[in-house]
């Protein structure tokens, strides 16, 4: 277990599935498995990535998975900043596959408390969204922009529940929130518990597949593309880390 008083600069970095964060791993100096409480699919790997203390996460897929995950790799790294890593679905209309979106606020997809006075999205007793904290939101956008090249990024709201979004339930997601980037099923979830825990949170999640793809539109990639250049811009952003505390 990493002690947060060893490692004050560590980072986690949370992945859903096994193939979002074997890149990510790859690029692990001195890794080794770390044991969880978890049953499978949760497993954790600890190293240096980019000359930095990291423990990766594979939390499993939804919200409660997330939560779970999440909790446990903050007590346990003590991290300096959380990282959602990994794809996503494209949800605004002109967000193309490939194309990696950086967290900067984070909603419930289906919660609907609306009949109660409450906005879309927001869980009765909790804010409209959970935001990143602006540095770190600047400091992801500059690495999605390194890490990137011509396949681009964008930056806003991402969504989050446990519903995958189809084609039939795009729509109505878009109407409920037109600034809405990108869809999946864990980082809001974990926004909200590093938020609860009192650490940063940024995301950097490529989108794999579009949620409802217009005509002539290409609408998948395959995970391990996608996965690759998530974890390009999640190296970038740790390494501006170490380059920012003269490491």
């Amino acid at each position: 277990m990493m002690n947060a008083h060893e490692d004050p600069g560590a980072v986690l970095v949370l992945a859903a599935m096994a193939e979002e964060a074997a890149p990510l791993v790859a690029r692990l100096e001195g890794a080794q498995t770390v044991p969880t409480p978890f049953a499978a699919p949760v497993t954790a790997v600890r190293g240096q990535l980019a000359a930095r203390p990291a423990l990766v996460v594979t939390t499993g897929i939804g919200v409660a998975a997330a939560t779970a995950a999440a909790t446990w790799g903050i007590l346990t790294a003590g991290p300096a900043v959380v990282i959602a890593a990994g794809s996503c679905g494209g949800l605004a209309a002109d967000v193309e596959v490939g194309t990696l979106i950086v967290g900067e606020q984070f909603r419930w997809s289906i919660a609907d408390a609306t009949a109660f006075g409450y906005a879309p999205g927001q869980v009765p007793g909790g804010p409209e969204q959970h935001e990143a904290a602006p540095d770190w939101v600047e400091q992801a956008e500059a690495a999605a922009r390194r890490a990137t090249g011509d396949a681009g990024h964008r930056r806003g709201l991402m969504l989050s529940g446990d519903a995958f979004v189809t084609a039939d339930l795009a729509a109505g997601m878009r109407a409920r929130f037109p600034a809405a980037l990108s869809a999946d099923m864990e980082t809001t979830a974990s926004a909200r518990t590093a938020e609860a825990l009192g650490v940063p949170f940024v995301a950097l999640r490529a989108v794999s597949d579009l949620c409802g793809p217009a005509a002539g539109q290409q609408f998948h990639l395959e995970l391990d593309v996608v996965a690759e250049i998530s974890a390009r811009a999640v190296e970038e952003l740790v390494r501006a880390m170490g380059a920012a505390a003269g490491q």
